[in-house]
């Protein structure tokens, strides 16, 4: 065989295996890049999540230091107040006229009295 004949040989030999590796490279990294910018996203959206959920536990903490630190006077002066808004609004309802035309009187609880 020639020296030409050899080259040639040899650049198949080698050349095929190596460009086949590099080939077979380049998808497994680019396949690994858009795993990784995924695995990103989903981070970025269960940080949103997180924090989110953390702003409303802080809000419910701030009312509990507040409950707990108030003097026990204004608590109380608070549940009176939501009360008697929800008593108020009991005794609107039990005086509205039913569909056929008697009055409905509440026991203020929202039930039905006998």
């Amino acid at each position: 065989m020639d020296q030409l004949t050899m080259i040639i040989l040899a650049t198949i030999i080698i050349g095929l295996p190596v460009l086949f590796l590099m080939t077979m490279a380049n998808r497994f990294f680019r396949f690994r890049e858009k795993q990784l910018e995924a695995d990103t996203r989903l981070a970025a959206e269960k940080a949103a999540q997180y924090a989110a959920s953390n702003t409303e536990l802080e809000a419910r903490v701030r009312v509990l230091e507040q409950i707990v630190t108030d003097g026990g006077a204004q608590t109380a002066a608070q549940i009176e107040r939501f009360a008697s808004t929800n008593a108020s609004k009991a005794e609107k309802k039990s005086d509205e006229p039913l569909r056929d035309g008697r009055i409905h009187r509440g026991c203020g609880d929202g039930r039905i009295c006998p």
